[in-house]
Parts: structure tokens; sequence; C-alpha cells
């Protein structure tokens, strides 16, 4: 018994240190914000891109480790994750068309920037 806690504790601290190691890519990215990463793609800037790829990434592992997905079966995991990969890009698609408009409203001048 006291195998199985070593393992479980050894599973939580990998886990830990990749979520650490992510989360402190991140900082240091927002931090420096490196000029090579201003470029576009698909609308948005390559950091913003590297930045979403990583929180999901983030929330993955902790799907993964901390509700415990690893240990189900295939078809429960599925029912979980594949409303996620269907909802999450279909909010990113609105989000990033609704804010391009709001932002051209504001940039053409029809509203002033009033806030």
């Amino acid at each position: 018994m006291a195998h199985a806690h070593e393992s479980n504790t050894k599973r939580i601290w990998v886990v830990f240190g990749i979520l650490s190691v992510i989360t402190i890519v991140e900082v240091i990215l927002g931090i420096i914000r490196p000029a090579v990463l201003d470029n576009y793609v698909l609308g948005m800037k390559l950091l913003n891109w590297i930045f979403i790829i990583l929180t999901l990434v983030k929330a993955y592992y902790i799907a993964w480790a901390f509700m415990h997905l690893e240990g189900e079966k295939g078809s429960f995991r599925w029912s979980i994750v594949l409303p996620l990969l269907i909802l999450i890009p279909y909010l990113m698609f609105i989000l990033l068309v609704e804010g391009n408009y709001i932002h051209d409203v504001y940039h053409d001048g029809f509203i002033s920037w009033d806030f």
C-alpha cells in the first residue's frame, strides 16, 4: 500500500513540475514579449497563439491528472474532451470575429474611444 502512495505522490510532483514550467514560460514570454512573436498568424499575434496553446496544455494536464481521466474508459474521456474540442475553437472564432468588428468600429471613427 505504501508503494501506491509513493507513486501517486511522484505523479503529483511530475504534473506540478510540468504545470510550473509551462506557467514560468508564459510569465517570461509575457514580460519579455519578444518582437519576433509580433507577427500575425490567422489574424492574431503569434504570441497570443502561444499563450492559448500553452493554456490548453495546462488544462489538459489538470484534467488528465487531477480529475483522474487517465484511468477512465476511452468513451468517457471522449465524452468530456470532444465537446471541448468543438466548443473552444467555436468560442475563439466568435471572440475574434466580434472583437475585430468592435475594433474596426472604434478605429474607423464611428464611435470614439471614450473609455
